[in-house]
């Protein structure tokens, strides 16, 4: 015969059992998840944000909102990510100039790249394009390079703060070609390839995403390719090295992350789920198409590379002295 209350203690156990973390990763998730980006709509981290994020809410069955709080070279949503429930609902998409740069130009930064956050995974490097205003007389990097010698501090670039790839591949550039073209920061990627649009400056280094539509549309003109190889997707288009510097490389990327202390099985679900879905053919075409290349990857490859990529930048910063806004 069945004792009530010998029942009820092995019920109250098995229920004990169920630590808050195994209870939350079993139910998770049962609600809209937020990604935040650090940046303005428009940008290549928006762009590959809003293409994994579509398909990543079919497969959680929850939705999936992209959450844009731009500020301070990504300072600012990456302080929202640090501050957020380590609960798994709230999510970024940040890239190596918050992460891995940042640490090096600013004395002080409300978080830690490595101890505050938890990574999920890599989602896309973006090559940069190295761009200029059709107006400017140069057809290749050798030409640029000549007319920036015999106009010293005449020519200008934008990029999107302090410290982005889009300034230290600037910056390599000066270095790299002995020049001197000045830099003009601006809020954002967007802005900064409006800037180049308008010919309020005259070049600029950007992920391929936001520029792409205006070379082919003729409003700018490529010269070159940031990384070592020519972008699948866009053979005819050279690198820098290739059209006049090099040696010249450098590239930007984009990853995915939760805040420090996000339970482990969560983690990995958002691993899972999100790994499956860059490496869908749909997916992966549609990223290739825009110039960006898709870079899955484990939650520890993932948070190694940052560490390798803040050592890496640490030292170009350095070389250019380069300090935050």
């Amino acid at each position: 015969m069945e004792h009530p209350v010998r029942n009820a203690l092995f019920a109250a156990i098995a229920i004990a059992a169920l630590t808050p973390a195994a209870v939350l990763a079993q139910a998770y998730p049962n609600k809209q998840i937020r990604v935040i980006v650090p940046f303005p709509p428009g940008g290549g981290v928006d762009f590959a944000a809003r293409v994994v994020g579509k398909q990543l809410a079919e497969r959680l069955g929850q939705q999936v909102i992209i959450d844009n709080r731009p500020g301070a070279n990504g300072i600012v949503g990456l302080e929202i990510l640090k501050q957020a429930p380590a609960d798994g609902y709230t999510l970024a998409v940040a890239s190596q100039g918050p992460l891995s740069i940042n640490p090096s130009i600013y004395a002080k930064l409300p978080y830690d790249s490595v101890k505050d956050f938890a990574p999920i995974t890599g989602v896309v490097n973006f090559p940069l394009l190295l761009v200029v205003h059709p107006s400017l007389p140069v057809k290749s990097v050798t030409e640029l390079i000549a007319l920036a010698r015999k106009n010293p501090d005449q020519l200008s670039y934008s990029h999107p703060g302090a410290g982005n790839s889009g300034h230290l591949a600037g910056e390599l550039f000066n270095s790299m070609a002995k020049v001197k073209i000045l830099s003009v920061p601006y809020k954002g990627t967007a802005p900064a390839g409006i800037a180049v649009l308008s010919g309020e400056v005259q070049l600029t280094f950007s992920s391929i995403p936001t520029v792409l539509p205006h070379v082919r549309a003729g409003r700018l003109r490529a010269l070159g390719v940031g990384n070592a190889q020519r972008v699948p997707s866009l053979p005819d288009f050279p690198t820098i090295t290739e059209s006049g510097l090099p040696g010249y490389e450098a590239y930007a990327w984009g990853g995915m992350l939760a805040p420090a202390g996000t339970p482990k099985d969560i983690i990995a679900r958002l691993n899972k789920e999100t790994v499956a879905v860059i490496r869908m053919k749909e997916i992966a075409d549609q990223l290739l198409k825009e110039g960006t290349v898709p870079t899955p990857t484990t939650p520890e490859e993932f948070g190694a590379y940052i560490k390798a990529e803040i050592d890496k930048w640490g030292a170009v910063v350095r070389m250019a002295n380069i300090k935050g806004e």
